[in-house]
């Protein structure tokens, strides 16, 4: 993302934690570094559901801050595909801390089941006041969100903060499935929080100057101005559903969603699919960290 001026970042392998030290852990990067190209597939044959990642370092002067998850779980005979992106600002610490926590916080949610958007949203919540009550271990920076749930490959559901992208193809044609909360688009929103939004020549507008979405989880220092609530969507997977996106803002400053779906959609490999935008990405001269998931049906 277009970011505040400092930085910094790693990679840790996804896990299971269950107490505050082992959040903690997480969080300033006490576990091993993972690979940045992969895929999978679901474990159900009946589903027809395999996912590939690939992010790549940005040329802008920080270490990596992007972090991402891709797995499958089972819980309460069902099979959850949960895929995600972090894209972090001012350090790593608070997308490690995502990486590791956000889905079990989500799952966890006691209305999961019955209101899968009020759970989401209860989380992003209770995941974003952690942050910022353990700001002393986990920094002043903050990540922007985007992450998706498949049910039993038949429903999808996409949630985000920030300008990180999920973007579906539909016989062939792009339909983006997520919001770019841009701080221009909510100004009144940060002025009535005591906020301002600057757009200066040749940059982007920016929440008090600085960071340049609306929407983010941590950021203790601009907080009263940002929110973290998510824009949810639920869509039902059909026949008509190829793949789904999910990108950090270092693909899609420099590719429309049409772009994107017609460079991939004859790509059945969905990591050969993934490394093909990321590639483009580069040749088209995106310096930021460019990461990206994408699920294929069928």
């Amino acid at each position: 993302m277009s970011r505040p001026s400092a930085a910094g970042a790693s990679r840790t392998t996804p896990r299971r934690t269950s107490s505050l030290l082992d959040k903690i852990k997480s969080g300033i990067c006490l576990y091993s570094s993972s690979p940045d190209s992969g895929k999978g597939k679901s474990k159900s044959s009946s589903k027809r559901m395999s996912h590939g990642f690939h992010l790549v370092e940005g040329k802008s002067g920080h270490d990596m801050e992007d972090y991402h998850v891709a797995e499958y779980r089972r819980k309460k005979n069902h099979e959850l595909g949960l895929f995600a992106i972090f894209d972090g600002h001012l350090g790593d610490r608070v997308p490690s801390y995502l990486k590791d926590n956000l889905f079990n916080n989500i799952l966890e949610e006691p209305d999961f089941w019955k209101d899968p958007t009020v759970a989401i949203k209860n989380a992003y919540r209770s995941t974003d006041h952690f942050i910022l009550e353990n700001s002393m271990q986990l920094g002043p920076g903050g990540s922007t969100a985007v992450t998706a749930i498949v049910i039993d490959g038949k429903d999808l559901w996409v949630a985000n903060i920030g300008d990180s992208r999920a973007v579906v193809c539909e016989r062939g044609c792009a339909n983006q499935l997520t919001v770019d909360h841009e701080p221009h688009m909510e100004r009144k929103r940060i002025e009535k929080r005591g906020g301002f939004v600057t757009t200066l020549p040749g940059d982007v507008p920016r929440v008090n100057g600085q960071l340049a979405v609306a929407r983010a989880f941590g950021d203790q220092s601009l907080k009263a101005h940002l929110s973290c609530e998510p824009d949810v969507r639920h869509v039902p997977i059909d026949s008509t559903m190829e793949f789904v996106i999910l990108a950090s803002d270092g693909l899609w400053k420099v590719m429309k969603n049409q772009e994107a779906v017609d460079l991939v959609k004859n790509i059945k490999d969905p990591q050969a699919a993934a490394k093909r935008l990321t590639t483009e990405a580069l040749a088209r001269k995106s310096k930021d960290d460019i990461s990206c998931i994408v699920i294929r049906f069928g």
